[in-house]
């Protein structure tokens, strides 16, 4: 539940130190005090969109905090889940907002992205707030209270799955079916390119290796010249480089004895006699290979030409580009023979796992047509309790059932919608056509009372979900809200109501107080006293009477509340 709410420069609140108890507590100010500010600073610890407009005018930040105590409810795994510290008796959720636009979230002083704060912060409370009551309107609202209702969670799990792998082989089939039929329409073409490359025996590498060739043929003069003339200064007849280099070895050698220190050149020039020796034959040996062939040079011409014709016919950059080419073609004309084949297994894949989703869809309607009863009986006693005798309220589970699985949804199989008559021989209708205010506030109160019961929330915020009601209903709408605050649980409203505020175990008050720098909102628990002043307002308006007083005390006295 919410221990404390610490907040700083937000909006019209200066500072604000709060501590809040179990049970069921009221909030009460006039309108425009600050009792939305509350609210929306409480909206930003549960992730919502942050505005730098929320900043106090003048300051550079605002900071709000909350602390919880989760000693009765098992959250650690979501803590784990997440690395982050868990302290069950004391979580701190704390978001801060600067002027520049920077926000930051907190979780027991872990940095949190909001999406982890908005993930906490359903688990921890549920802020009701009358644009709420427009939920009645989405079935999605209606078919999430049946199955929280019909403790689901399981068939609902196995259903989802189940359902996205059907629509995953669903697509698949699709795709698999559409490309089929784009390659048949092609598939002449395809085959008439495929033969070509596959005719065309390409090689990785190829065409470099043939290049070089081409290169070398086409200079076969230039290069044996070359060779020849070398050939000639190393081995010629007269004066040669060898015979030389020969001489000039014999010369140095016959002094090293006499004179060592031409030892070591003596070595060297022998060294290099047996390398120029080796050159010499080396390039001999390549002389005698060098010879023009015209075919083979007519072979690479027109090899590379073909080459050079199909890489710009299919716009590739080489043999590698066009043996992918093939490869791709290859795949697509062994898809379109082998069509039949893989239609049938994906086909018969799908129905399989149509047949499952329909089988899990079947069991969750099973689990909601028995809760939806629960919810009838349930909100039908409710209702009655709070001032509608002759009160009709159904829910109306339908499921458009198709041979193939067009009627599956994310959900399942079924439709809800909440049927309702206040009154007696009006036919049932959709609760959002008919129910009036009022009613709609008793139906919202009926339903979070009957979800409190079945979901361990700890935390349960009413604002004015008394909007158009009074008197007696009012009454019986608080005993309801101090019902759901029993067994551990924090039921607080925010309320215009005196009947309502008279039944909280603990009262706030929202007031504004204008100061020479400012406007500025404060919030504070009222004592005996000041709860029976602030009641006798609430009776009587700003001109408090005996009367109202009076009328406050015997309201106090009449609950038997424990006054703080």
């Amino acid at each position: 539940m919410l221990k404390e709410l610490h907040i700083r420069n937000f909006a019209l609140i200066d500072k604000l130190d709060i501590d809040f108890e179990s049970g069921f507590s009221v909030i009460t100010g006039e309108t425009g005090a600050g009792k939305s500010i509350v609210l929306g600073a409480i909206g930003l610890l549960m992730g919502q969109r942050a505005d730098t407009k929320a900043i106090k005018t003048g300051e550079q930040k605002c900071s709000i905090e909350a602390h919880f105590n989760l000693s009765a409810y098992d959250m650690k795994d979501w803590f784990d889940e997440n690395e982050i510290d868990f302290d069950a008796d004391d979580c701190i959720i704390r978001r801060e907002l600067t002027a520049s636009g920077k926000s930051r979230g907190f979780i027991n002083d872990t940095p949190a992205s909001v999406h982890q704060m908005k993930e906490l912060g359903e688990m921890l409370m549920d802020v009701h707030s009358q644009h709420q009551n427009l939920l009645l309107q989405k079935e999605d609202f209606q078919l999430n209270t049946v199955d929280i209702i019909a403790h689901n969670t399981k068939e609902r799990e196995e259903y989802s799955q189940a359902f996205h792998e059907l629509h995953d082989a669903e697509k698949a089939l699709a795709e698999l079916k559409n490309s089929i039929s784009d390659n048949r329409k092609n598939e002449e073409f395809m085959r008439f390119q495929l033969d070509e490359l596959t005719a065309a025996n390409l090689v990785k590498g190829e065409q470099e290796e043939l290049e070089q060739e081409q290169e070398s043929a086409s200079h076969t003069e230039d290069i044996k010249s070359a060779l020849y003339e070398a050939d000639v200064l190393l081995n010629g007849d007269d004066n040669d480089i060898i015979s030389n280099l020969k001489q000039v070895c014999s010369s140095i050698e016959s002094i090293t004895r006499v004179y060592p220190h031409v030892e070591e050149l003596s070595e060297r020039l022998e060294s290099a006699y047996i390398e120029i020796k080796d050159i010499a034959s080396d390039i001999s040996s390549t002389l005698d290979d060098v010879e023009f062939d015209p075919e083979r040079l007519e072979y690479i011409n027109n090899r590379l030409d073909t080459i050079y014709s199909l890489e710009k016919k299919y716009s590739k950059g080489n043999v590698e580009e066009l043996i992918e080419e093939r490869d791709r073609l290859q795949k697509a004309i062994d898809a379109i023979d082998n069509s039949d084949e893989d239609l049938k297994e994906l086909s018969a894949k799908v129905d399989t796992l149509r047949k499952k989703a329909q089988q899990l869809a079947e069991t969750l309607t099973k689990t909601r047509t028995k809760a939806a009863k629960t919810v009838e009986d349930e909100i039908h006693k409710r209702l009655t309790a709070l001032g509608m005798p002759n009160v009709q309220f159904a829910v109306e589970l339908t499921c458009n059932k198709t041979e193939d699985s067009s009627h599956l949804t994310k959900d399942g199989q079924d439709k809800i919608a909440f049927m309702f008559s206040a009154n007696k021989g009006m036919a049932l209708r959709p609760v959002s056509q008919v129910a009036s205010g009022g009613e709609i506030a008793r139906v919202m109160l009926s339903l979070k009372a009957m979800i409190s019961g079945a979901v361990k929330l700890p935390t349960i915020i009413f604002d004015e979900i008394d909007t158009g009601v009074s008197g007696k209903m009012a009454e019986k709408m608080a005993d309801i809200m101090k019902e759901m605050g029993e067994a551990n649980r924090q039921v607080i409203s925010i309320t215009h109501l005196p009947q309502i505020a008279a039944k909280g175990s603990f009262h706030y008050k929202v007031e504004k107080h204008d100061t020479e720098s400012g406007t500025t909102s404060l919030m504070r628990r009222l004592n005996e006293e000041e709860r029976v002043q602030e009641i006798a307002q609430m009776l009587s308006g700003e001109n408090i009477t005996d009367a109202a007083l009076t009328n406050a005390r015997e309201l106090l006295k009449t609950h038997s509340l424990p006054l703080p």
